[in-house]
């Protein structure tokens, strides 16, 4: 090692019991600047979206929105409206708001994650909280063709949202492609579920997903250092006993 890591009087021994000793190197740092600002800048486009739709034409669908619509209602069948209803289960009510909470946070802290739980909770009630605040503002009213009974407003999804903000903070927590891709595919599958069955148009569900998005992103930036931490950490679950780590001595 080099001088910069230890004092000239701490020989290879020390040097390593500091670094084994640590939860992460001391030189770590963390750039959030870009990824903040991209967050940011999804919300803003979630307001500015929530904006024109406000002031456009009392709150009327764009005519791609209609378009759309149209053609979800004509491709229906039994064989998509199953798994689209399953989705809406999943993704919104009592399970979105108890159960998927519930899994996730203890599956965390199963897996010694306290501060992946943490980080979580408040994205997800603060995701939560964007999304009724703007529903209520907006009041965008939702389409006539519908397969389900949603609460108030249409703008934005909420269960795009919800599908965005887990799939952005997993794969922060993990910091594994298959969760990135497992969590796009989710948030993909939730916001075509949510306009096939009726439930929203195309921009809601974008903004929800935006939402989701932007609010990980950003709510990540002061869990960063202790979230990498805590990834280089070994993570049995809290019924094993992780033993020390072992001091490794160089040989002179």
């Amino acid at each position: 090692m080099s001088s910069e890591r230890h004092g000239p009087s701490e020989g290879p021994v020390e040097a390593v019991e500091k670094v084994l000793s640590s939860d992460a190197p001391a030189e770590v740092k963390i750039a959030r600047l870009w990824p903040v600002a991209s967050g940011a800048a999804a919300l803003l486009f979630v307001v500015l979206l929530a904006t024109v739709i406000f002031y456009r034409q009392a709150d009327k669908p764009f005519p791609f929105e209609l378009a759309w619509m149209n053609e979800m209602v004509t491709v229906r069948a039994p064989i998509w409206t199953i798994p689209a209803l399953v989705l809406n289960q999943v993704g919104g009510g009592i399970s979105s708001i108890v159960f998927v909470p519930l899994v996730t946070i203890g599956g965390l802290l199963i897996w010694r994650r306290p501060w992946a739980a943490l980080y979580y909770v408040i994205a997800a009630v603060t995701s939560g909280v964007i999304v009724t605040v703007i529903k209520n503002l907006v009041g965008r009213p939702r389409p006539t063709a519908i397969l389900v009974q949603p609460d108030f407003g249409s703008f934005p999804s909420g269960h795009s949202a919800t599908a965005a903000l887990i799939a952005t903070t997993l794969a922060i927590i993990f910091w594994r492609r298959w969760v990135l891709i497992a969590g796009l595919v989710y948030t993909l599958l939730m916001m075509l579920g949510r306009t096939y069955l009726g439930a929203h148009w195309i921009l809601d569900t974008v903004g929800g997903m935006l939402v989701g998005v932007g609010v990980g992103i950003i709510l990540w930036a002061p869990f960063a250092l202790r979230l990498y931490r805590e990834r280089r950490r070994p993570h049995p679950p809290i019924w094993v006993k992780v033993a020390p780590p072992q001091i490794v001595r160089s040989r002179r």
